[in-house]
């Protein structure tokens, strides 16, 4: 991913009718809703270009410089568009202060998606001329025949051996679409259930319905006879060692999102909660462990795991004076074992099952769970996670409260 010139860059300036353009004045009004659609629409490239799009914040419609004061929060407000969990899955983007025509400009440039259809707030934007515009649906159908030829991530391999029977309906129309797409997209009803189930990557595509790991992930009532170490194993031990006495243990397993509600009722029913009502004048409940920072480093673990050459599943187990949450899963492109837990840190081996959780409000934001999770740790008075990475996998161990 070489960036642009500055000449090249000026060039698309000055090309009004270039599909791979779009001009902002300032970043104000209806901009950052009109941005976001037009990283979407260059992260699916219906045209094929296999050129990046280019977004200039400081630009009049003619290509002119408007002359706005590209701040660094300025740029730190459009870098943050790639994790806001807006698009989906995550575009691939830079972002960066230039001087073109003499002035300064924030220029966002835009890789086209390696799996497309790409989408904003439940929408599949493209680019048609210098428009932006939402996808029909043989637009899908393109985008979707596209992802076929190109390398994918292995969250959307098929699985041969399953079949579209595998795969619950019902989970799909009532619980995941209407995350997935704005109601009017819905109500339009142009798409078969094939069609649909393509678009969400469930499938290979409408006219080859084989499941992929993301739709056994998500649809399947038992996914593990497709892969055998997507579920999570619970354990409460008695004691500081695993070898004492297991005093509650379950295999959690199932689709995602009834697979971790069960995780959340397993951990509930294990924590405790102090009471003060009266140090303040109102009451103050403090948990051994908040809800928050354990949900949100299990998820992380079911996100970044590898479900590719191992059939381990993720562990949660609870001593007495820890929670121990293993994920068979090391780090992964930009993560390191050098930079791991770093703020502002990501990157995903599984792109398309994080876009699911976001879908299924398992998660809301991307690339912030740790920083979440150590917020909600502090906050109600537990020290900070403990990690301990290598190549394979990673270990992070919580420890509970003073109550």
């Amino acid at each position: 991913m070489i960036p642009l010139t500055d000449q090249e860059l000026e060039l698309l300036l000055d090309d009004l009718e270039s599909d791979r353009a779009e001009r902002k004045k300032a970043w104000a009004g209806d901009a950052p809703e009109k941005v976001r659609q037009a990283i979407c629409a260059f992260a699916n490239d219906l045209p094929n270009h296999q050129q990046p799009g280019i977004v200039f914040i400081g630009a009049e419609d003619d290509g002119s410089p408007s002359g706005i004061e590209v701040t660094d929060q300025l740029l730190l407000t459009l870098s943050d568009i790639k994790a806001d969990g807006k698009i989906v899955p995550p575009p691939t983007m830079t972002v960066a202060k230039r001087s073109l025509k003499g002035a300064d400009m924030a220029v966002i440039t835009v890789w086209p998606a390696d799996a497309p259809p790409v989408r904003h707030s439940g929408r599949i934007w493209i680019r048609t001329g210098p428009r932006r515009d939402l996808a029909s649906a043989q637009d899908e159908r393109i985008l979707n025949e596209r992802r076929r030829f190109r390398d994918i991530p292995y969250d959307i391999s098929p699985r041969p051996s399953a079949q579209l029977s595998d795969l619950s309906r019902t989970l799909f129309e009532e619980e995941y679409l209407p995350g997935a797409f704005a109601p009017d997209i819905l109500a339009a009803n142009e798409r078969s259930y094939e069609q649909r189930l393509s678009a969400c990557r469930m499938i290979v595509a409408a006219d080859d319905p084989t499941p992929t790991v993301l739709g056994l992930l998500t649809l399947s009532r038992t996914p593990t006879r497709w892969l055998p170490g997507a579920y999570i194993q619970f354990l409460r031990i008695q004691g500081t060692q695993l070898s004492d006495p297991i005093v509650d243990e379950a295999i959690l397993d199932g689709p995602l999102a009834a697979m971790l509600r069960r995780l959340d009722e397993k951990m509930s029913s294990h924590n405790r909660v102090s009471i003060d009502i009266t140090s303040q004048d109102r009451e103050v409940r403090r948990y051994l462990y908040p809800l928050a920072a354990i949900q949100q480093m299990t998820r992380n673990a079911i996100m970044h795991r590898s479900y590719e050459g191992t059939h381990a599943p993720v562990r949660a187990y609870w001593y007495d004076d820890r929670i121990e949450i293993t994920n068979p899963g090391g780090p992964f492109g930009n993560v390191t074992i050098a930079n791991f837990g770093q703020p502002g840190l990501a990157d995903y081996r599984n792109p398309h099952l994080a876009e699911a959780m976001r879908v299924l409000n398992l998660v809301q934001r991307f690339g912030v769970g740790i920083a979440l999770a150590q917020a909600a740790l502090r906050e109600n008075g537990n020290p900070p996670i403990s990690f301990k990475v290598d190549q394979s996998m990673v270990f992070a161990t919580v420890y509970p409260a003073k109550i």
